[in-house]
C-alpha cells in the first residue's frame, strides 16, 4: 500500500484525492463526503481564509460539535498555513473568552447552539475578525459557512509548508488556573505511524479499507490524532457529534466501523446500552482506550461481545496524544493489565529522580518521553515551557515505574490534574472560583476515584472565621456559573478546621486523597 510520507496535514486530501477520489472520506448524519469532495473543499476555505487577510500562522478557531463541516476546516486551515485552536463546545463563557483572547484567535466558526454566546463576547474580541456560523444557524453573527464557502476560488493555494510548522494550538487546563496552549506541529501527527512503518510494526493494522467512528471530539488531541491518523491512511470515517452509546450501537454495524477509539468509561456504558449483545459488531477489529487501565471484569466482558483486539494508549496533549501502548496480545497476561504498555519505535522513556537521575526497573519516579511527536512549545509560556519540554524530553508529571521487560506503571500523578472521562482538569482553576464566593476562605480540590470515569471532582471548603458557612448548594451553583459542567464537583466538604500544610505553607493534598486511595494499587 503506497504511504503518504509528507508529514503535512494539508498534504492528506491531496494524496488521497489523486489516488482515490471518490472513496468515502466522511459520514456524518446523511452527508457522504468523498476524497475528492473534502480536497474541494478544504481548498475552498484556505483561501477565503486568505481572502479575509489572515497570515499564515493565525489561529483559527471551531466552536462546535463535530461534523463534516468541521472536519472540513481542519484541512482548509492547514492550506492556508493556520492553526487550529479547538475550543471544548462545553465551556462556559468565561473560559472560551480566555481561550480566544490568549491564543490571539483571528477567524471562529461556530454552530448554531453556541452563536449566541459568541454574539455576547463579540465585543470584547477585537482581534476576531471573521465568524462563520457553521450547519443551518442564524446568519446575524456571521455568514453562513456553505455560502461562504461556495462564494471562494476552489484551486489549492498550497502554500510553502514544513513537517515543523505549527499546526494546532490545544488548551489544556493550567496549574495556576488559566489553560495553557499547547503548539503542535505537523509531523506530531504523522511522526509515530512513520516510526512504526520504518520497524514494519503493523500497530493495529489500518488500511484504506477500515472505517474508524470519530466520537472522541476533535479539539481533543485524542480526537484530533485519531482523525488524521484514519485519514491518513485512506480510511474513511463515520462522525459522531457527541458520545451517545445507543448511536455506537447503530453506527457500527451500519457502515461497517472496523476502528474505534473510546475511554474505559465509554466501553463501559456502549456494553451497558440495552442490547449490547444483539448487535452486529462483527466488523470491529480494533478498540484503542486510554485514560485509565481498563478493569480485568469489562475487559473480559469486552472481548466476549465485541470479540476484537484492545490497545492502550498513554501519552499527553504535550507528546502529540500516545507514546506508549498496551498491544493487544499484552491483555492476556494478567500481570500487564495494569501496564500502560511499552513506548512505541522511535519513542523513548526514562524514570527519574527529584535529582534528574535515570532510575531503574521497580523504582517510582516522574516518567519522562522523548517523542518525534513532542509539542513545539507552550504559547507565550516560555517558562512552563523549558519545565515541561528540557532537552527534548517531556517530563510529564506523572509518577511511574517499569518492569524488568520495559513496561510502563503509572501510580500516581505528582501533578494535581484529575483525570476525568478523559477530560483534563486542574484543580487551581476549580479552586480559584470556590475562594471567589463570599464566606470562603480556602478551597482544596482533588481527584477521587470513581468507577465509572475513573477520577471524579471532589472539593474541601474552608469558611473565613465568624463568616456563615456556604450552603454547599449555593457554593455548586456558582460553580456552574463559572466552570464547565465537567468541572463542577461532584461532591463536596465544608470543614471548619485549617486543611493541612506543608512547612512552605502548600495545601497537603497528598494527605486530603489518602483517605479516599487507601488499599488502591493506583492512585489516578
Amino acid at each position: 500500500m503506497e504511504h503518504l510520507e509528507e508529514q503535512l496535514v494539508a498534504e492528506i486530501p491531496r494524496f488521497h484525492a489523486a489516488r482515490r477520489p471518490d472513496a468515502m472520506a466522511l459520514t456524518f448524519e446523511d452527508t457522504v463526503v468523498t476524497f475528492a469532495e473534502l480536497d474541494a473543499a478544504s481548498s475552498r476555505i484556505a483561501n477565503g481564509l486568505l481572502a479575509a487577510g489572515l497570515e499564515p500562522g493565525a489561529r483559527v478557531a471551531t466552536f462546535a460539535k463535530d461534523s463534516h463541516e468541521t472536519f472540513e476546516l481542519l484541512f482548509g486551515i492547514a492550506k492556508a498555513g493556520g492553526v487550529v485552536t479547538g475550543v471544548n463546545w462545553r465551556l462556559a463563557a468565561r473560559e472560551v473568552r480566555y481561550i480566544l483572547e490568549d491564543g490571539e484567535v483571528e477567524a471562529l466558526f461556530v454552530d448554531p447552539a453556541r452563536a449566541d454566546m459568541i454574539a455576547a463576547l463579540r465585543a470584547e474580541l477585537p482581534r476576531l475578525e471573521l465568524i462563520v456560523v457553521l450547519g443551518a444557524g442564524d446568519v446575524s453573527l456571521g455568514p453562513r459557512f456553505a455560502d461562504w464557502k461556495a462564494d471562494q476560488d476552489a484551486a489549492d493555494p498550497r502554500l510553502p509548508a514544513h513537517r515543523d510548522d505549527v499546526y494546532a494550538q490545544l488548551y489544556t487546563s493550567g496549574t495556576t488556573g488559566n489553560p495553557k496552549g499547547v503548539r503542535l506541529a505537523n509531523r506530531s501527527f504523522f511522526a509515530i505511524l512513520a516510526s512504526m512503518r520504518a520497524v514494519g510494526d503493523p500497530w493495529i493494522g489500518w488500511t484504506p479499507d477500515d472505517i474508524a467512528l470519530h466520537n472522541v471530539p476533535t479539539f481533543h488531541i485524542a480526537g484530533l490524532w485519531w482523525a488524521m491518523t484514519a485519514l491518513s491512511n485512506g480510511a474513511g470515517g463515520v462522525i459522531m457529534p457527541e458520545f451517545i452509546p445507543a448511536e455506537v450501537h447503530r453506527l457500527v454495524p451500519l457502515h461497517g466501523v472496523t476502528k474505534a477509539c473510546l475511554v474505559p468509561a465509554m466501553i463501559q456504558m456502549t456494553l451497558a446500552e440495552p442490547g449490547a449483545e444483539s448487535v452486529d459488531w462483527d466488523t470491529l477489529d480494533h478498540i484503542v482506550y486510554g485514560g485509565s487501565p481498563i478493569p480485568k471484569v469489562l475487559l473480559q466482558r469486552s472481548l466476549e461481545v465485541f470479540e476484537c483486539g484492545l490497545a492502550q494508549i498513554y501519552g499527553l496533549t504535550e507528546t502529540g496524544n500516545t507514546a506508549v501502548c498496551l498491544r493487544p496480545e499484552d491483555h492476556f497476561e494478567d500481570e500487564l493489565l495494569t501496564a500502560a504498555g511499552r513506548p512505541y519505535p522511535g519513542v523513548q522513556m526514562k524514570i527519574i529522580d527529584a535529582d534528574g537521575g535515570e532510575l531503574g526497573p521497580g523504582e517510582i519516579g516522574e516518567v519522562c518521553l522523548h517523542s518525534p511527536a513532542n509539542m513545539v512549545e507552550y504559547w507565550h509560556l516560555p517558562d512552563a515551557t523549558a519545565e515541561t519540554l528540557k532537552d527534548g524530553w517531556i517530563h510529564t508529571g506523572d509518577a511511574g515505574y517499569t518492569n524488568e521487560r520495559g513496561y510502563l506503571f503509572v501510580c500516581d500523578r505528582l501533578k494535581d490534574m484529575i483525570l476525568s472521562a478523559a477530560e483534563n482538569i486542574y484543580p487551581a482553576e476549580i479552586e480559584s472560583v470556590l475562594t471567589a464566593f463570599p464566606g470562603v476562605l480556602e478551597a482544596a480540590v482533588i481527584g477521587i476515584p470513581d468507577e465509572r470515569w475513573g477520577e471524579s471532582v471532589h472539593a474541601i471548603v474552608v469558611p473565613k472565621e465568624g463568616a456563615e458557612a456556604p450552603r454547599k448548594r449555593a457554593l455548586l451553583a456558582h460553580c456552574r456559573e463559572h466552570l464547565a459542567d465537567f468541572k463542577v464537583p461532584t461532591s463536596l466538604d465544608i470543614r471548619t478546621e485549617n486543611l493541612p500544610r506543608t512547612p512552605s505553607g502548600k495545601i497537603k493534598k497528598t494527605v486530603l486523597r489518602e483517605p479516599f486511595w487507601a488499599g488502591r494499587d493506583r492512585k489516578v
